[in-house]
């Protein structure tokens, strides 16, 4: 990635933060939506079902994650590239020849995994030798063309470096729908397998509205013959599947792997902690989303020094938004837990574990995503798929001596050799470094906040009461000393831009271009 005369200054830096909060603010927004949503949804099958079937939910859920991927072959980073590249070359005709194979491969893959995996339901549940599986297995089945569909075509959206669609259907629409399902099924006293329909039912309205918006868009582009690049596409997109499927089986493979080894309860336990630990992180999904399409334009011009000056911006963004969370969750675990039932405290050495592995990932920042829209989706390939087998390897070792806690360091260590290895692998390939990032005065304004929630825990003994106090110190402390030490000139220029917006309610034009 060659520079062609950029020029890095103060008023530069401020109007792309001020361009990347426009997009990153709607999708934070989303992302705030949807990780509520889901803890709430979380919350209400922990307390009604039981840990134990909340484990079969979570089992089956991971199915869905990683086949979703399996069946759209690439194309969730694929679309996004290549509509974005297209669009910045005036190029119409590969742009919809683009969407038009994207979709194509999208569907038929996702139908023909749908096929087998319904066939192999009883299959699958003897393998975890529990036979209650197998009408969710099906049910699985039914959802995953669904969910590949809107992906396929959400990544699609974001090529015209807007997360309007991709906020409002997937981050909104999606969990909020199954949300009012799943406090209906609650409501009901129905058990899982209506839980499951939930699912099922928020995938195929978001599917529907995701091909809609998909449509909406490509009406606005001149109707030419389409043009497939198709070994372009599929040159990247190929690559780019066999990394974020790796990518994502290293989130779910701690789950499957104790859905074989241990008990549905144990599985039950290790999703609160892990869920907590995701919930910390929410903001990472949605500024990765909101950089993806800005760095694949940045490498396509070859503007190397904004390149990394917007990573800087988005590594700074996601760790100065996950530290109060990373704090809470280390000194206030065990209360925590205990809001979900007795039965899940035994998860809080597992949430302290996974958050530290969560903690060196927002410290590296969107690393993958530099290297992926950089054209280095070999190499990227290559890091996740060796931390995956990393991962399993470790699993497999560590979980029958410790338990869930084995499952959780595995996967915590893991995080920290992929997310080194690609933040060096940035530096030393493509000579990028994350400039602005400020991450150590960051972390220093945590270690106050964080001495304050550990003398709140051992000077208040009930659980509760710790929380109602030490919670509003903890966060007041840190969100002020954030402030103070961590924001820089070019982020007060970006919040100025979202207040103005929000003041004004009117849309962005950028996020309708």
């Amino acid at each position: 990635m060659t520079s062609r005369g950029d020029h890095p200054s103060p008023a530069g830096d401020a109007r792309r933060a001020q361009t990347f909060a426009r997009g990153g603010a709607l999708n934070l927004a989303g992302a705030l939506v949807q990780q509520a949503a889901l803890f709430v949804v979380l919350s209400l099958l922990a307390t009604s079902l039981g840990a134990a079937d909340l484990g079969r939910y979570s089992l089956l859920y991971g199915m869905l994650a990683l086949l979703s991927l399996l069946g759209l072959a690439g194309f969730r980073a694929g679309m996004t590239r290549f509509v974005a590249i297209y669009l910045a070359d005036d190029d119409p005709a590969r742009l919809r020849g683009t969407v038009r194979l994207g979709m194509g491969v999208t569907v038929l893959g996702s139908s023909a995994l749908a096929v087998g995996l319904a066939l192999a339901a009883p299959a699958v549940a003897a393998f975890y030798r529990d036979a209650t599986l197998v009408d969710g297995v099906r049910i699985v089945a039914l959802t995953l063309p669904a969910t590949t569909i809107t992906d396929a075509a959400l990544s699609a959206t974001q090529g015209w470096r807007s997360q309007v669609e991709y906020t409002l259907i997937g981050r909104f629409l999606d969990p909020l729908t199954v949300l009012g399902l799943t406090g209906l099924v609650v409501g009901l006293g129905l058990g899982l397998t209506a839980a499951l329909w939930a699912v099922a039912a928020g995938a195929w309205l978001a599917a529907v509205l995701s091909v809609a918006a998909l449509i909406r868009r490509l009406r606005w582009i001149p109707k030419v013959r389409p043009i497939i690049e198709a070994r372009a596409i599929f040159s990247f997109s190929l690559v780019s599947w066999g990394s974020t499927l790796a990518a994502t089986g290293l989130i779910w493979s701690g789950t499957l792997i104790l859905g074989r080894l241990s008990d549905p309860q144990s599985v039950g336990v290790f999703t609160v902690g892990a869920r907590l630990v995701s919930l910390a992180v929410f903001v990472m999904a949605p500024i990765t989303n909101a950089f993806t399409p800005h760095m694949a334009h940045l490498a396509h011009l070859g503007h190397r020094d904004e390149a990394a000056r917007a990573y800087g911006t988005a590594t700074r963004w996601i760790l100065a938004a996950s530290l109060p969370a990373f704090v809470l969750l280390v000194t206030f675990a065990g209360p925590v837990l205990l809001l979900f039932g007795e039965d899940f405290v035994a998860g809080a050495m597992v949430t302290v574990v996974l958050a530290f592995g969560q903690f060196v990932a927002a410290v590296a920042g969107p690393c993958g995503v530099v290297l992926n829209m950089s054209g280095r989706v070999v190499l990227s390939m290559v890091d996740n798929v060796g931390v995956l087998i990393l991962n399993v390897v470790l699993t497999l070792l560590l979980v029958p001596p410790f338990g869930i806690t084995g499952a959780a360091l595995a996967w915590s260590i893991s995080l920290v050799v992929v997310n080194v290895t690609k933040v060096l692998q940035v530096y030393r390939v493509l000579g990028t470094v994350a400039l602005g990032a400020r991450i150590v005065p960051l972390i220093l304004a945590s270690l106050p906040a964080a001495a304050l929630g550990l003398l709140v825990r051992s000077v208040v003994e009930e659980p509760v009461t710790a929380l109602l106090v030490g919670v509003p110190l903890l966060l007041t402390v840190q969100s002020a000393l954030l402030v103070r030490f961590g924001i820089a000139p070019e982020d007060r220029a970006a919040l100025r831009a979202i207040v103005a917006r929000v003041t004004r309610l009117r849309p962005s034009k950028t996020l309708m271009t």
